[in-house]
């Protein structure tokens, strides 16, 4: 066995890439080489420790500036080869022990080992923010030599690594090997915790996290922490309102790619996520499970206070504020809260009359999606909400509500002022006006007020002469349901 030298333990830079380093990189790489070198002589001698300690003394001492830094100059045509060797005694297997030996980081406080000194030294420059390897087209640099290759092949016309199946290109074999899984539908690693299942080892470190609660990635505004670097980068487009995914049909942006994508399935009608049990399709994969859970009956979301579940983490945040009574989103015109955003927008729509939702049967148009939709049912017919009790169906799920009430005899809504009881808010609020007097419905013709807007519609037939209920016996119209209704007791001699 040929005796331990210098260089079988040193780690062999460039011209280039020496002049890049600075003092502390320079001092960093000398700690690191000596440290190595000790310890593969004590391991190597045990026995003879004192002697091997006046050796590293001595070696030390040799081992100036001027004396590494000559291993690394360039001399027209000659580089210095010099080396420091040991006895052959204290000769020992290197390329073994350099996997045993940790290499401890000097560059911060955060105790990582590595199992050779170069691991090191590219840790370390990773702390120190160097990066010597630049590619030439773009300019864009690495700390590694082996990231600068597989950047370069993001570069047009560098396909290396091709699916046989698809024929959709990667830069990295590995990449490409986890990419062919999805055609094999092959999941080689499983979390110990919970047996869910990877495609690849990164997947499951992610996942893992889920268990430990570990959030690497922490942001320096806020201090939001998060377990993957995108996550951070995403959020911190919150902060700087940068939106670099452009839609090029309607111009709208996004900060997450992934967002865009979903936006221009709106464009082309795109919806690749379809139910299995009933056919149904989303635009996106999240959508899908959300709906599912319809099917299931599963409800992973519970409530601490009142135990009530729910099928989307959204959901339940919102029914919390029922709880606590925060009212985040507030209407800048009048004041008035809102526990959320959507109900907020929909409010807004009363200060500035807009309708975008219209009718395409009659054209009348509403301030919010879920009416026109409950509106398009009185010309289908369809109600899809039928009472369990006495088989009456209703449009609306809100109206099916307040009609078990009725068998059920559940008041809940009660008059601070006299105690009389509801069995809809909406009545309650019509009842607490015959207190203060509001008759918020004025008629704008004649100027007389209402209590409630159906009070004034039919107020305002008397100026229009419109009588839209007419009797199916004798043909006699009236401008309310009700006159008609006590007409028809005439016929039918109620």
């Amino acid at each position: 066995m040929e005796p331990l030298t210098l260089e079988d333990v040193a780690v062999n830079f460039s011209e280039e890439e020496w002049t890049f380093l600075d003092p502390s990189q320079k001092k960093l790489y000398r700690e690191v080489m000596l440290e190595t070198f000790r310890n593969l002589s004590y391991i190597a001698t045990k026995e003879e420790k004192q002697n091997i300690e006046v050796d590293c003394r001595n070696l030390r001492r040799n081992m100036r500036v001027d004396v590494l830094e000559r291993l690394y100059e360039h001399k027209e045509g000659t580089q210095s080869e010099e080396s420091f060797q040991q006895p052959p005694e204290n000769s020992v297997n290197h390329e073994i022990l350099l996997r045993l030996i940790p290499c401890r980081c000097y560059a911060c406080n955060c105790e990582k080992t590595f199992t050779d000194p170069k691991s090191l030294f590219i840790w370390a420059n990773i702390h120190n923010g160097m990066k010597a390897h630049g590619c030439t087209p773009c300019g864009k640099a690495f700390s590694q030599s082996h990231t600068l290759c597989i950047h370069e092949r993001t570069l047009p016309g560098d396909t290396s690594y091709g699916c046989n199946q698809c024929g959709k290109a990667f830069t990295e074999a590995g990449t490409l090997q986890t990419h062919e899984r999805t055609h094999t539908g092959e999941k080689s690693y499983g979390c110990k915790q919970c047996e869910k299942v990877y495609t690849c080892s990164r997947n499951l470190q992610i996942h893992e996290r889920t268990h430990t609660g570990e959030k690497l990635y922490a942001c320096k505004q806020c201090g939001k922490a998060f377990t993957l670097t995108t996550y951070l980068k995403k959020h911190e487009r919150t902060h700087t309102g940068e939106k670099p995914y452009g839609c090029k049909q309607c111009g709208k942006a996004y900060t997450c790619s992934r967002n865009l994508q979903s936006h221009e399935r709106t464009h082309t009608g795109e919806k690749p996520y379809v139910c299995k049990q009933c056919g149904k399709a989303f635009i996106e994969a999240t959508q899908l499970k959300l709906h599912e859970r319809i099917h299931t009956g599963v409800k992973p979301y519970g409530c601490e206070k009142c135990g009530k579940a729910f099928i989307h983490v959204s959901k339940l945040k919102v029914h919390e504020r029922i709880h606590t009574g925060e009212k985040p989103y507030r209407c800048n015109q009048c004041g008035k809260a809102f526990t959320q955003a959507g109900i907020l927008q929909t409010h807004k729509r009363t200060h500035t009359g807009e309708k975008p939702y219209g009718c395409k049967q009659c054209g009348k148009a509403y301030s919010c999606s879920r009416s026109l939709q409950c509106h398009e049912r009185t010309h289908t017919g369809e109600k899809p909400y039928a009472c369990k009790q006495c088989g009456k169906a209703f449009i609306q799920a809100t109206q099916l509500k307040v009609h078990e009430r009725i068998h059920t005899g559940e008041k809940p809504y009660g008059c601070e002022k006299c105690g009389k009881a509801f069995t809809d808010i909406s009545r309650l609020k019509v009842h607490k006006r015959i207190h203060n007097g509001e008759k918020p419905y004025g008629c704008k013709q004649c100027g007389k007020a209402f209590t409630q807007a159906g009070n004034l519609q039919t107020h305002e037939r008397t100026h229009t002469g419109e009588k839209p209920y007419i009797c199916k016996q004798c043909g006699k119209a009236y401008s309310s349901s009700r006159n008609l209704q006590r007409h028809e007791r005439t016929h039918n001699g109620e």
